[in-house]
């Protein structure tokens, strides 16, 4: 049995339209989310390595969750370019190719791949969107990362947590 975790970056500002995609920061949402969900997340879980998208709103996001998740580092995280798609099928692919052998896996990147992912691995309807900032735990019934692709369908959606689901402080 494998744990997938995903979360997608936090909310980016489109504000400088001269930055490449690639490049975009978080907006005012985002660096308030992303912190909030690092202190939920870390006081359920313990610390783990994070495979990161390379874009700027995945790095910010990965140093909030660090900044409000204790024992989580910068250390944990390992910038990752092949996450920086938008294609569930390459990501795919990467978890096939990681050579990862830990029973968990811990991504940071972008929709729609992390939502498309998410239904192939569960099901087509187990979730209309990730939000930004949303985090999901999927159950898989393999014993290698390699036999990712033979999972479709046979996962189990063990949690979701979303930046909405969490209480706003006064």
């Amino acid at each position: 049995m494998k744990t997938l975790y995903l979360l997608r970056h936090a909310k980016s500002s489109w504000d400088n339209p001269a930055l490449s995609d690639r490049d975009r920061p978080l907006n005012a949402r985002g660096e308030r989310d992303a912190p909030r969900m690092g202190e939920a997340l870390g006081t359920r879980l313990s610390p783990m390595r994070f495979h990161v998208s390379p874009a700027e709103r995945a790095q910010q996001t990965f140093h909030a969750l660090c900044a409000a998740w204790p024992g989580l580092e910068l250390l944990h995280g390992i910038t990752t370019p092949a996450l920086y798609t938008f294609d569930y099928r390459q990501v795919l692919d990467w978890v096939t190719a990681c050579g990862v052998e830990d029973d968990t896996l811990a991504l940071v990147g972008h929709n729609p791949a992390l939502t498309e992912l998410v239904c192939y691995l569960v099901n087509l309807d187990a979730l209309d969107n990730l939000p930004t900032a949303g985090w999901v735990e999927i159950g898989l019934p393999i014993d290698r990362w390699q036999d990712i692709h033979s999972a479709q369908y046979d996962g189990e959606l063990l949690y979701r947590l979303f930046p909405k689901m969490l209480e706003i402080e006064a």
